[in-house]
Order: C-alpha cells, then structure tokens, then sequence
C-alpha cells in the first residue's frame, strides 16, 4: 500500500484520495469513497480509464506491445507450452509441474464428454443457426444438466465447474459445427491431446479414418494460447459483471460468449478475412490503401490497431509465422496471404500507419489460419470463445475469491427529463 494521495478540488472544498500501485503498469487513483464524501461520480464512457478490479491474471502494456499471463510473456507461452499448461496456469497462477500437469490434462480428458440429451437440445435449432448462438444457448443450459457444480460458495464445486466448461467446450462448438453442416456428432477420443481432439471432433466422419494433421494440430494450439485471455476486454467484463450477482458459471461463461459474439469484439478476425477477399490481388493493394487514408471514403482497414496496443500487437508476430507453416504444410498458395504480406509491409512503413500505430494484430492473421485449415467464416469466433473460456473461467474464480468484490452497479450521468407531473391521456 503506498502513501501517496491525489488530491480532488471540489466546490471549494479537497479530498484525499489514495494512490494504489499494482506490481507493474500504471497506478490507480482509489475514488470508491468519493461519491459518499462529495456527491459527484466520475464520468467514463467505456471505462476505459477506470480500473473495475484488482487482478494478478494478465497484464497488457498496449504502449510496448506487451501481454504477460501471471507474468509470462505470450511469445514464450506460445512458442513452448501447450494449451493445458497455459490453463492451468492462468487458473491456478503458475505453470504445472509434470505430475501437476499430467493430472490436470487426465481430469479435462475425462470431462470432454456432454450429457448425452444435449444432442437433442441442439436439434432444436434452425440448421443455419449462426454457431455462435447455438454456443450461447447450449452453455447457458449446461446449469440444467450439472446441478452439482453450481453452488458458487464451495470451492470444490466452483472447481468442478471449471473444468468442465474448459473441457466440454471444444466438444460443444465442434457439435454446433456438425449440427451446421448435417453430419452427425463426433464423441470425444480420450488418447488425443485438447487440440487435436477438436479436429477429429470436428472434422472426421464415420465412413472413413482421421488422422490429425501435427502441424495444424500445433497451429490450433497456439490460436487457443494466444486468445486464451486479454485483460479486462468486454467479455470478461461481462463474465465478471454477471458473476458478480452469484449467477451460476454456466450463465456467466454464456453471457461472456453473447458479448464475444459482436463484431467489434470476437468477429474483427472474419471481417478482417472479408476485407482482403474484397481486395483479392496485390495489384489492389494501394487502391485501397489510399481508401483507407481518404477521410471522406468510409472504407476502413480491419485488422489493424487495436484497442489496447498502440504497438505491434505481440500476438500477430506470432500469428504471422504460424500462418506461413499452415499454409505451407497444406501446399497452399493463397492470393489472399499475398494481399495480406504487402499490406503489412505498408504499415510498418508507411508514415501514415505509422503515425496513427496502426499496426497488423491478431485478428490480420487468424483469419487466414482458420480458413486454411478448412473453418467457415462463421465459425471463427465461437473458436474464439472456445479458447477464450479458459481466461473467463479463470477471471470468475478470481472475482469470486475476491473479499473486496461487490455487485457490480455502475452509475450514470442523467441527461433526461426532470421530474413531470402525469397529465391523462385525454389532456395531453
């Protein structure tokens, strides 16, 4: 705790606010006694300059184009784990011991399984439902089918849920992809990794062998590492929001998946892919380039600048060499990889983009990946979701331990109607 105060002028009077630091990145002014002591709220759209929480989860420096999970940095993560020790790790705050990790990938294994009357609950679906509302939909029923994990207050319970939201979730969105194309369910294979279950899960049939691709395999694994959690973003928020009322685990990772479903959020890597369709060839590039630089022309880049990162973003470096080894190993030669390499170039080089931080991120490539490896566009965020629920599951754990947590109610700068007398309705 530091010593160090702010100090808040209001109608002539001054209040003391502390000043908190975390472990690394930017204090905090701690203003939860202001509204008792002067009346006034603050006044944030977005929240973007307001700390909702205390985390020790992950930490993003957007200026220096870093992201660390509890202290790792995402390159290495990527590089050298797998998906189940970046899991463990983000839900139990270090990365596993062998034993530690053989015993936690056994106990997902064994959790990949859905309760067999799911199946009809998804056959109650329009075949063209988008994906990601048949995800939202059979997870927020998951609390249906798994009363003994619901009870927030017993850790054990609040455990078990864990996993099997981890677990069941690549069985779920494989399940919402077959049901998409009209071929029947996948069950799980317990001698296949995470990863390479959800392929076999998702792409083999019946009438002949699978075998899973290493290469795609390892690709897959890096995708789910590197959207497995990002901070505070709008998702978590919501996750948290909603676990903040003692909703259930299932409800709470469902209203993470709805909030992930917006286009602004988990949908930029499928906006990206449409955008360097449109543009189709190289020659195009500069066309649009000059399109995107035009103030007047409504066309915009996707794919590029991020939120947070005003740097290179430290997933896309990532992405980029994973997509050369897919596309590689496919013997694919694809225009639409062409498009995107010169655009890149552009935006580390042009003043332009370089002035406005407008670098390649995450979603530049993924859609790429994906795409190649044989998802339909409209499958890209509920993989999104997939490995986004390891960061989600890890963040409720932590808001629910949380002694200084609270119901979240933010407050309002009220612009409406002073009070009105009712007039009936034949007077008015």
């Amino acid at each position: 705790m530091s010593d160090k105060t702010a100090t808040l002028n209001v109608d002539g009077s001054s209040l003391e606010l502390p000043v908190l630091p975390g472990s690394v990145g930017p204090e905090v002014v701690d203003i939860r006694k202001m509204y008792g002591q002067t009346g006034k709220f603050t006044y944030d759209p977005g929240f973007t300059s307001t700390a909702s929480c205390q985390s020790a989860i992950t930490y993003i420096d957007g200026g220096e184009g870093i992201l660390l999970h509890r202290g790792y940095p995402i390159d290495q993560l990527a590089e050298k784990a797998n998906f189940l020790e970046v899991a463990y790790l983000l839900l139990h705050g270090d990365l596993p011991k062998q034993e530690e990790l053989d015993e936690f990938t056994q106990t997902i294994t064994y959790h990949t399984m859905v309760h067999e009357q799911l199946a009809q609950f998804f056959r109650g679906f329009r075949r063209d439902a988008h994906p990601m509302a048949v995800m939202t939909g059979v997870v927020g029923a998951l609390s249906a089918f798994y009363h003994d994990s619901t009870d927030i207050t017993d850790p054990q319970q609040r455990l078990i849920a864990s996993h099997r939201l981890i677990a069941k979730m690549p069985t779920i969105a494989a399940m919402a992809y077959k049901y998409s194309v009209g071929q029947p369910f996948v069950y799980p294979q317990n001698d296949l990794s995470y990863t390479g279950n959800f392929l076999r899960m998702t792409f083999s049939v019946p009438a002949e062998p699978y075998e899973v691709n290493p290469v795609i395999e390892r690709a897959m694994d890096r995708i789910f590492i590197l959207h497995a959690d990002h901070e505070q973003n709008a998702s978590t928020s919501t996750v948290r929001l909603a676990g903040s009322s003692g909703a259930n685990p299932f409800a709470c990772i469902a209203a993470g998946i709805a909030c992930l479903w917006g286009p602004a959020h988990g949908g930029a890597n499928e906006a990206a892919l449409n955008m360097l369709r449109e543009i189709g060839d190289e020659k195009n590039v500069k066309a649009y380039v000059d399109r995107a630089k035009d103030k007047n022309d409504p066309f915009r880049l996707m794919g590029f600048g991020h939120r947070v990162y005003k740097n290179y973003d430290p997933r896309a470096k990532v992405m980029q060499q994973t997509a050369e080894e897919v596309l590689k190993e496919l013997n694919i030669s694809d225009p639409v990889l062409d498009v995107a390499r010169q655009l890149e170039q552009i935006a580390l080089n042009d003043d332009y983009f370089i002035e406005k931080k407008l670098y390649p991120n995450v979603d530049f490539y993924s859609g790429i990946i994906l795409n190649a490896i044989g998802f339909p566009t409209e499958m890209f965020t509920a993989l999104f979701a997939l490995a986004r629920t390891t960061g989600w599951v890890a963040q409720w754990n932590e808001m629910i331990s949380d002694p200084e947590q609270k119901i979240g109610r933010p407050r309002q700068l009220y612009v409406g109607a002073t009070q009105r007398d009712y007039v009936p309705v034949g007077e008015r």
